[in-house]
C-alpha cells in the first residue's frame, strides 16, 4: 500500500518515520512531499527507502492513503490543487475542520476519509492519536487504528467528541509536562539537581500511566496503595486537593474544549 504525507514539519515527519518503524507500510511506499528540500533531505538520512519530492502532486498519484499533515490555513488550498481520486482515502491531521467542511475541498465528496488528532510524542511512538472516520469500511478503520497503534495507542471516536478528547490528550500532554515541570521545581528548592529531579519525575509519571494501561485497575486504587495512614503520601495528596488541584485541572480541561 503506497501512502502519501504531505507535510515534512513537527508531526509529517514523526508520522513518516513512525511508518518505516512499523510493520505495517514498508518503507520502500512511503513518500513525502514539502517545500522544504532540507527537511526532505534530513528524512532521507534516516530512512533512504523512503521517497520524498517536492511537488505534492507527485506524492499523492497513486498513492492509496494521503496523509495531509499542514496548517489547518493551508489546507484548503493544498487539497484543491490536488487531482484526487474516488478511491483514495484521505487523511486530515488540521485541526479545527470538520468532514463538512473537507468534503468541500474535494472533487470527490463522499470519498473516504479520516480526522486525526495525534499529539507530539509520536516522535517518540507514544501518542495517544484520536481517530475519526466518514464513509470509511471496519476494515479501513481497522487498518487505520492497527498503523496508529504502531506509534502508541490510538482510539475511534465520534467525530462530535474530538474537541473534547482533544483536550485530555493534544492539550493534556502539555498539562503533564506542567505537572513535571513544577514536580522538577520543587526538588530543586528540596536540594536536587534539575536534571536528576527530571529524570525522576519523568519516571514516576511514566510508571503511573503503565499502572493504568497495563492493568485493570483505577487511579484511585493506586493511589490507596500508596497512602499508608498517618504516612507522607496522604498529606501531600491531601495539601493538593486543599489547594484547589483537582478542580484545577478539571478546569484547564474543560477551557481546552
Amino acid at each position: 500500500m503506497k501512502i502519501a504525507i504531505i507535510g515534512a514539519g513537527n508531526m509529517g515527519g514523526a508520522i513518516a518515520r513512525g511508518l518505516a518503524k512499523g510493520s505495517i507500510i514498508p518503507a520502500s511506499e512511503i513518500i513525502v512531499a514539502d517545500p522544504s528540500e532540507d527537511k526532505l533531505e534530513q528524512l532521507f538520512r534516516e530512512f533512504p527507502e523512503i521517497k520524498t519530492t517536492t511537488v505534492n502532486q507527485d506524492a499523492v498519484t497513486g498513492a492509496e492513503m494521503i496523509v495531509f499533515a499542514v496548517k489547518p490555513w493551508f489546507m484548503k488550498q493544498v487539497v484543491r490543487d490536488l487531482k484526487l481520486k474516488s478511491k483514495q482515502i484521505l487523511i486530515s491531521i488540521a485541526a479545527g475542520i470538520a468532514f463538512e467542511e473537507l468534503a468541500h475541498y474535494v472533487a470527490e465528496p463522499e470519498m473516504t476519509m479520516f480526522r486525526l488528532v495525534p499529539n507530539t510524542a509520536i516522535s517518540e511512538l507514544a501518542s495517544m492519536t484520536l481517530i475519526a472516520s466518514r464513509n470509511a469500511t471496519p476494515e479501513q478503520e481497522k487498518l487505520i487504528v492497527d498503523i496508529f497503534n504502531e506509534m502508541g495507542l490510538s482510539m475511534l471516536i465520534p467525530e462530535e467528541k474530538i474537541a473534547a478528547t482533544t483536550a485530555l490528550t493534544s492539550c493534556g500532554i502539555a498539562y503533564v509536562l506542567k505537572y513535571i515541570q513544577a514536580a522538577m521545581q520543587a526538588g530543586i528548592e528540596m536540594g536536587v539537581y534539575p536534571k536528576d529531579a527530571m529524570k525522576m519525575v519523568a519516571q514516576s509519571v511514566k510508571g503511573a500511566a503503565e499502572l493504568i494501561l497495563n492493568n485493570d485497575t483505577h487511579p484511585s486504587i493506586e493511589i490507596d496503595k500508596v497512602c499508608t495512614p498517618g504516612g507522607i503520601t496522604i498529606k501531600g495528596i491531601n495539601q493538593l486537593e486543599h489547594d484547589g488541584f483537582t478542580s484545577t485541572v478539571i478546569n484547564a480541561m474543560k477551557a481546552s474544549k
